[in-house]
């Protein structure tokens, strides 16, 4: 059977390692296999009519937070490789019967493995776990094995998709590799192998070719696999197969990984390989964003909105109808939001408008795959589900990664029958939106906020939410705004008084920063956690009435949080001795 590929094999028999496989060669030593970039700001809001959802959510996006982001993104380096009698199968690449697992391929790969059965006894994760760290002892340096002399130019260039129809896929996956072609020096011809019918061919894929790679569009060749080459240069990336790195070089991400259970260092787990695809991009959608930047320059697009709510052409995509969307867009009318459907924009407007745009709203969907051509400043705000939030959140951070954008997601209700019901995937798949009136005052007070408009709140618990909302992607300045026109609503509110707190902490209003903090601590007298915000708060602007104040009532309400805040500091007890000693003078 040409087009499959046995998974039921030891990865040692399935899965080909870079550093040791014959027919198989870099044209180049990489400059780097990965590094780390800037975070940009990705954030999740609960936003449902239900409290057992949004219960949920907050968990879960607490959880995210603290235990599956990376302290940084990180790159990793697409080269091109020769193999030597290579086989496309379906949307995998062998070599001599290996699988590449190279990208958002590999990961699917070894995914896929993971749900077959097997014939030996040991438990999945200890075969892959075992087999990784042989990998990475066997890889003594990071150089790979180069091929010797120069190829002819018209080796083909050949890179395996996933689909020709699904835009995301086709865009962040077989797209992007077009960089390479230029890179290493070929002028034969350019195979984009795909396992679908002919049928599902979508004109987009020819035409975002044609628009960004004109100097290619002659020579791509959109071919079914299953496909051999006996000589054939394509695409390599590290992401999914960071594990047969050397040991040395897979050590030090922990450097930017979670120090968590869900973190395990060098071993290749189903939960490492997971965190560390939502935390990774491709360098070749670097090079991509790039392209397409440059493919705009010096052309007009004045015509294009600059503040947008992106829906569907149905005529050209799969609809997935959001409940509430018209409500929702007659009010974004009201800040000169203009509707767009991508579907009728050429490649180089979509480009443009994500480019030049202020702020594009959507519901889920293969339209954030544009999000990777926004500009920096930009708002790039989802509506999802808690079903997004859980299955599909991650697969757009590495394009708002790419693109520095704020990418801010509003997970809702489910448009279905039961809204309280969670869907099963496989069944039941990408079950629709449903924006509540909650839910749609929640995101129109973000966007109006956003704009530096300041809604009207009656309670201090909207204030609170709207302000670390906004503090959240970046807009402190906005923030500010909104608690200025509440002001004295954080009397008595905890939550409120301390998001004040911060904000004046964020622009080094210290004094303000402090009264906001004893607003907190008198609305709470029994939260050791503001007493010692109030300590390093006082002593950072050497307000000494205030810190020893701080610290005796730290010593007398919370003498074990005393203990543990004193120890290895000792201008604590030098200054409750100061304060005992002017008391008793």
């Amino acid at each position: 059977m040409l087009n499959q590929i046995a998974f039921d094999r030891r990865p040692d028999e399935l899965i080909l390692d870079p550093y040791r496989a014959k027919g198989f060669s870099a044209l180049r030593q990489p400059d780097f296999l990965w590094r780390p970039i800037e975070h940009t700001h990705i954030v999740g809001f609960s936003a449902s009519e239900h409290g057992e959802i949004n219960e949920k959510l907050d968990k879960f996006l607490a959880f995210t937070t603290r235990n599956k982001r990376f302290n940084k993104a990180i790159e990793f380096n697409t080269f091109p490789v020769l193999l030597q009698d290579a086989w496309f199968k379906k949307s995998f690449v062998t070599v001599n019967e290996k699988c590449l697992i190279s990208g958002a391929a590999g990961f699917r790969l070894l995914n896929k493995y993971c749900t077959k059965d097997r014939k030996f006894d040991a438990g999945l994760d200890k075969v892959l776990v075992d087999y990784f760290l042989r990998c990475q002892d066997h890889a003594a340096e990071r150089n790979l094995p180069l091929h010797e002399s120069p190829i002819p130019k018209d080796t083909p260039f050949a890179v395996e998709c996933r689909n020709t129809f699904n835009y995301f896929h086709f865009v962040t996956e077989s797209l992007c590799q077009l960089c390479l072609v230029e890179e290493a020096g070929l002028t034969g011809p350019v195979y984009l192998h795909y396992p679908n019918n002919n049928e599902k061919l979508r004109p987009f894929a020819m035409n975002f070719i044609q628009a960004l790679f004109p100097e290619l569009a002659d020579r791509v060749v959109f071919q079914r696999s299953p496909v051999h080459h006996s000589s054939v240069v394509t695409p390599y990336n590290f992401s999914s197969s960071f594990y047969q790195m050397p040991a040395a070089e897979v050590g030090l991400m922990d450097l930017y990984a979670p120090n968590d259970v869900y973190w395990e260092a060098r071993r290749a787990t189903r939960s490492s390989q997971a965190l560390l695809m939502n935390n990774s991009l491709d360098s070749s959608l670097v090079k991509l964003r790039a392209r397409a930047l440059r493919a705009i320059e010096g052309k007009d697009f004045s015509h294009l909105p600059r503040r947008f709510w992106v829906g569907r052409d149905g005529d050209q995509s799969r609809t997935r109808a959001m409940k509430g969307e018209a409500a929702l867009l007659e009010m974004l009318k009201l800040f000169d939001f203009e509707f767009v459907a991508f579907e009728r924009l050429t490649p180089l407007e979509q480009i443009a408008i994500m480019a030049n745009a202020e702020m594009m709203i959507s519901y889920h969907g293969a339209g954030f795959t544009n999000m990777l051509f926004a500009n920096p400043q930009s708002f790039v705000v989802e509506i999802g589900t808690l079903q997004t939030a859980l299955f599909r959140w991650g697969d757009f951070w590495r394009l708002a990664n790419v693109a520095q954008c704020r990418y801010v997601s509003f997970f809702a209700d489910f448009n279905a029958k039961d809204p309280l019901k969670e869907p099963a995937f496989r069944e039941d798949g990408i079950v629709p939106v449903s924006l509540s009136d909650t839910g749609l005052a929640q995101v129109m007070s973000f966007v109006v906020g956003v704009l530096g408009h300041v809604p009207k709140f009656n309670r201090a618990e909207e204030v609170q939410r709207l302000g670390e909302q906004l503090m959240s992607v970046g807009a402190h300045d906005r923030a500010r705004l909104v608690f200025a026109a509440h002001d004295g609503m954080e009397q008595g509110h905890v939550g409120l008084s301390l998001a004040v707190a911060d904000c004046h902490a964020h622009f080094h209003s210290h004094f303000d920063q402090l009264s906001a903090l004893h607003s907190a601590y008198r609305a709470d007298p029994s939260s050791w956690i503001v007493l010692t915000r109030i300590i390093w708060c006082a002593r950072t602007i050497n307000h000494t009435d205030t810190l020893r104040a701080a610290l005796l009532a730290l010593q007398d309400g919370f003498p074990e949080r005393f203990a543990i805040f004193a120890k290895g500091r000792p201008w604590v007890q030098r200054h409750i001795a100061e304060e005992i000693q002017s008391v008793a003078s």
